[in-house]
């Protein structure tokens, strides 16, 4: 049987949230046997989704809203996407300078519309930079990729 394969759409521009993505990737990689296909946003596509089981966004917030290379992907995927991957286990985190509150409408906005489930609520990494932030979001990939293996999600 072949492991389930999860695509990673990580916007990592600063060194910080590049910790983000190489903590999630590691420990999902060290704890499970999921087949990990990390793609910044703005080098994906539909296909990328269609041979995925699971979904990881990783997205930053800018002036309020998700960055524009995440918009950029779902705006280029999101019609090939329609009724095709309905129930897709997805987990989200925001990278947040301010309250994460309008990248989170959006994400969601866009989750529904696709008819993809979070498996968890969107994780909103607010304010001055915390190591915590790392844990975290260890915690909400690991929480995704378990789920996918066990066959929960």
């Amino acid at each position: 049987m072949t492991s389930p394969s999860l695509l990673f759409l990580s916007h990592a521009p600063s060194p910080n949230t590049l910790k983000l993505r190489q903590g999630a990737a590691l420990r999902i990689q060290e704890e499970t046997n999921i087949r990990l296909n990390i793609r910044p946003p703005l080098e994906a596509g539909p296909e990328d989704v269609l041979a995925a089981d699971g979904v990881l966004i990783g997205t930053t917030e800018n002036i309020g809203y998700m960055a524009g290379a995440t918009k950029d992907f779902f705006d280029r995927s999101y019609n090939d996407l329609l009724e095709i991957k309905a129930g897709l286990p997805v987990a989200v985190y925001i990278r947040a300078g301010l309250d994460g509150t309008g990248s989170r409408r959006a994400i969601e906005s866009i989750l529904t519309g696709l008819r993809w489930r979070l498996v968890a609520p969107p994780l909103i990494l607010q304010g001055v930079w915390q190591d915590s932030f790392i844990t975290a979001t260890e915690e909400l990939s690991l929480t995704l990729a378990a789920g996918m293996e066990l066959g929960l999600f």
